[in-house]
């Protein structure tokens, strides 16, 4: 298949994060696109305002119609989130057009192109868009979420030679790609709805591990087990936030007026004066793989330096909507009990000896039901839970799995469980020093109302 046979692309979700990135792509290549999304979103928004087609309707109908005349020129592609039973997907598959998932689409994109990919169950989107950042003049990107530095999750630039991926372990849609350079970041388990355990996991990275190309190079979290013999072709190298066995790590860490300033140690010595205003030591880490990533594709150290000293970070990732003296307010993406736990511990660094309200939407029925005990003692970690029925994504019900089954497991004695129309109410219920919202469902489309809440609650905040 070569993308050069077709000039119209459609996408079943192009609301996603990703296939959005894709959407933009194309379009701004010169494809005709558009697509499907279950609901309008500030991503969808943007979309239609770069002349992509989008529809929030499913049937054949809502198709337009020259997607359905030369069908041999348009190219389909979805994401794994959309139920088979789509109606758009099945008319699809049954007129014998082009489908392929997203991962084969990006495989066939950066395939001609020296790929950087980041992978790992945790810190993939932001080490990814750290990276990108760092290299923004030279490659292209297809990130996760959406930069703030550069108000979009894709970078387009038609002549680099370099293409950043944030490559996606699940259902091993990463195994599409063959970069150049790997960053791994985690191996936990999840996705145990694709995966039979843990070790399926591993030995599926191992797999994506085994398809960087010869000479190319891995860069891994110290103390992640990956035999040498997994890839003999390549160089493995590690990275960690100050532990001296790695390879690049930082020491000097210390904040001054909300950054921090650090020294970098890197395979040719260390050089100091590096300054990251991102808040939580993860991201921190995150970006010390990035710049590793960045330095062993050309970036110079004051390409690093200057770079990192202004980036913003991601959204959703530590998102401050409101901080003051009295009141703080972050948004979170984390939906899994480790990124629960260092979102928590990261807040308790920041913010010593304040209370934490922490709202947690669940994303997956299966996910909760095989995490339920890792949530429960990650969320116990703070002051007081709101703990929100479940997003289910692309999932059907799971009999007798609920929020409760988390809510059951903690410790905690501040706890309420609510749905999702009840949250402000819970919210305004209660006395709030910090407040997280947390997780991978719709959330985030209570951030302004829970703000402008907060302000009108609390006069003194601006």
């Amino acid at each position: 298949m070569e993308l050069n046979q077709y000039n119209r692309i459609y996408f079943v979700g192009i609301g996603g994060i990703g296939m959005s990135a894709l959407a933009s792509w194309f379009s701004k290549a010169g494809f005709r696109v558009a697509g499907y999304d279950k609901s309008a979103s500030d991503i969808t928004i943007k979309l239609e305002n770069e002349g992509i087609l989008v529809s929030f309707d499913e049937s054949v109908a809502a198709i337009p119609a020259d997607f359905k005349t030369n069908t041999n020129k348009v190219l389909v592609i979805y994401t794994p989130a959309i139920p088979k039973q789509h109606e758009g997907l099945v008319y699809f598959n049954s007129n014998n057009y082009a489908v392929i998932k997203r991962a084969a689409a990006l495989g066939l994109l950066v395939k001609e192109k020296q790929g950087i990919a980041v992978a790992g169950t945790h810190g993939k989107t932001s080490v990814s868009t750290t990276t990108a950042w760092l290299l923004n003049q030279s490659c292209s990107a297809f990130l996760g979420g959406v930069s703030k530095n550069l108000e979009s999750n894709v970078i387009i630039n038609p002549s680099a030679d370099k293409v950043v991926i944030e490559a996606d372990e699940y259902d091993r849609s990463f195994l599409t790609l063959f970069p150049e350079t790997l960053v791994v970041t985690s191996m936990d388990a999840d996705h145990l709805d694709i995966y039979t355990d843990k070790e399926d996991i591993v030995a599926t990275f191992y797999q994506f591990i085994g398809q960087v190309k010869n000479g190319g190079t891995l860069i891994y979290k110290q103390g992640l087990s990956i035999p040498f013999d997994v890839n003999t072709g390549i160089n493995y190298v590690t990275y960690s936030l100050e532990d001296t066995n790695s390879n690049f790590y930082a020491s000097n860490i210390h904040i001054v007026d909300g950054m921090y300033r650090f020294d970098w140690h890197y395979p040719k010595g260390n050089a100091a004066g590096f300054v990251l205003g991102v808040p939580g030591l993860y991201n921190l880490e995150n970006a010390i793989a990035a710049m590793a990533a960045a330095w062993l594709n050309g970036a110079t150290l004051t390409d690093l330096k200057e770079k990192l000293s202004i980036y913003k970070g991601v959204k959703r990732r530590f998102d401050f909507h409101i901080r003051t003296q009295s009141l703080v307010y972050i948004d979170d993406y984390a939906h899994h009990p480790e990124e629960i736990r260092v979102c928590i511990e990261s807040v308790r660094h920041l913010f010593p000896n304040r209370k934490i309200t922490v709202v947690f939407q669940p994303h997956l029925y299966s996910r909760t039901r095989d995490f339920a005990a890792d949530f429960a003692k990650s969320l116990d970690l703070c002051d007081s839970v709101i703990l929100v029925d479940i997003y289910p994504a692309r999932e059907e019900p799971i009999a007798g799995v609920t929020s409760q089954i988390i809510l059951d497991k903690m410790h905690l004695s501040k706890k309420i469980l609510c749905s999702y129309n009840q949250v402000l109410g819970q919210i305004d219920a209660q006395p709030v020093d910090i407040l997280i919202t947390m997780g991978a469902g719709n959330i985030d489309r209570l951030i302004i109302p829970i703000t402008e809440a907060l302000k009108q609650k609390y006069q003194e905040v601006k």
